[in-house]
């Protein structure tokens, strides 16, 4: 693909976010409101949206643009350790409901971001927070895949191209993480 091509198909992708607009404010409010009640975020992803993950935690706990208090969130793929013996001892498509299980306390937000929505471990957190009475917060790319509708609040990229749905994400990271400074300015 052309630089031109895949300028122009980000953009495509990052203009249709306007189409699921109520969706995208539900999660923002949803974050929020899960952060002023002193719960956490539990965020996961695999590769870029592992990358993702791990950035969207960073925002809340280090700062966003403005210094405020640190906020709670963790990225479930950040402990390699942590990771490999769950993957291990369990299979890898428990490496994050096992964490969700021992980490999450009621009023906590399980995050999940993937391009496919069909990975085995991101189901499986999924599900894990519905068995838990959990809300959840998916971002989804190329129409969900199996994810869709196992989440509260679900923000659907639109378009077929998996690098433009995580480029969408992380713009929503973005436009979250300036509503959270708004609020806990």
């Amino acid at each position: 693909m052309t630089f031109e091509a895949s300028l122009a198909e980000s953009l495509k992708t990052l203009h249709a976010l306007s189409t699921i607009r109520p969706a995208i404010d539900r999660a923002g409010q949803l974050v929020i409101d899960t952060l002023k009640h002193d719960k956490k975020l539990l965020i996961c992803g695999n590769g870029g949206s592992a990358a993702e993950a791990a950035h969207f935690s960073t925002e809340l706990v280090g700062r966003y643009q403005q210094t405020r208090a640190a906020l709670p969130a963790i990225a479930l793929s950040a402990d390699g350790s942590l990771l490999t013996c769950i993957g291990n001892d369990f299979g890898y498509d428990q490496v994050f409901s096992r964490q969700i299980a021992g980490l999450a306390h009621p009023g906590d937000l399980v995050v999940v971001l993937t391009s496919s929505g069909n990975s085995a471990n991101i189901l499986m957190a999924l599900r894990e927070a519905q068995n838990l009475g959990l809300n959840s917060l998916a971002f989804l790319g190329r129409g969900g895949g199996k994810a869709k509708g196992l989440a509260t609040c679900e923000l659907v990229v639109p378009g077929h191209s998996g690098a433009a749905a995580q480029e969408a994400h992380l713009f929503l990271i973005h436009h979250f993480c300036e509503r959270v400074d708004a609020a806990f300015a």
